[in-house]
């Protein structure tokens, strides 16, 4: 039995996304802008934009996802809650996003995958011994490996702007997913208090690092000023080959005037060893 919502939803998006693909005009007036958004008060491309797909087989990733995860949800929850979870998880990933990229204004994105994201958490949270399938792997796993493996990409992807994906949506809809679900069904959500601290504690650790210090998301391989400090501590720092090769020098000098006498040193000689004596 196929969930009748996510049907809905399959339909209705695949008809937004024929009309996007082909009209150009159409996929700019909704498609997820942060200036259109900011500066000229689009506020409903928040959410049109989950709507369009880059291309037909984004379309068919995301609604693979949905029609997979919403059976079981829409038995457990009903049709009103899913759709709940659904729209507020495209909302949030859709906020989040905008957060993350506030200050640049060309930035587009498009496409259902923060709401699928949140559909794909709400299950984890109340099934998280269930297993998960993969279309290009031959083997399932357990829903929370695949959940701490999707918020940990997610979370490096948003750090290194890793391809042509929209990281911080599929964050956003997944915290904004598993919220739902604990408002929502606070029963069962609560049941595995265990899979709740696996899911939030990273996601709100790297976003409270995000908005305390933003230059994480501008400097390559920067973590916060305490990771520095720390990377800073246990970093070796290369022993100096000016100082490797003055100290072979001295060596030689001492060695010569122990040898031949101090009035056998060249005037070089001479001026390297009055040189190190100023300096120590």
């Amino acid at each position: 039995m196929e969930s009748s919502f996510a049907t809905l939803i399959m339909i209705f998006t695949g008809l937004t996304t024929y009309m996007g693909l082909k009209d150009h005009d159409y996929f700019q007036k909704y498609c997820f802008w942060v200036d259109g958004i900011l500066v000229f008060k689009e506020r409903a491309r928040v959410m049109t934009s989950g709507f369009l797909h880059g291309g037909w087989w984004h379309y068919a990733f995301n609604m693979i996802a949905l029609l997979s995860f919403s059976t079981s949800l829409e038995i457990f929850m009903g049709i009103p809650k899913l759709a709940l979870v659904y729209f507020a998880s495209l909302l949030g990933g859709s906020l989040l996003s905008l957060a993350i990229h506030r200050n640049h204004g060309d930035y587009r994105s498009i496409g259902a995958s923060g709401a699928v994201s949140g559909v794909v958490f709400a299950s984890i949270i109340l099934f998280p011994e269930g297993k998960i399938g993969l279309i290009f792997l031959p083997f399932e796993f357990p829903n929370w490996i695949f959940a701490i493996a999707y918020i940990l990409f997610s979370i490096f992807g948003i750090k290194h702007s890793m391809g042509n994906i929209g990281h911080a949506a599929h964050l956003g809809g997944a915290l904004t997913g598993i919220l739902c679900t604990m408002a929502l069904m606070p029963d069962l959500a609560f049941q595995n208090q265990w899979i709740l601290w696996l899911t939030l504690v990273p996601i709100l650790g790297f976003l409270a690092l995000v908005f305390r210090n933003p230059a994480v998301l501008l400097i390559e391989d920067y973590w916060g000023e305490g990771a520095y400090q720390l990377k800073q501590l246990t970093k070796k720092k290369p022993k100096s080959k000016l100082k490797v090769v003055h100290s072979q020098n001295i060596d030689q000098i001492l060695d010569k005037i122990n040898e031949k006498g101090i009035e056998s040193l060249t005037q070089k000689e001479r001026e390297v060893l009055e040189n190190y004596k100023g300096e120590n």
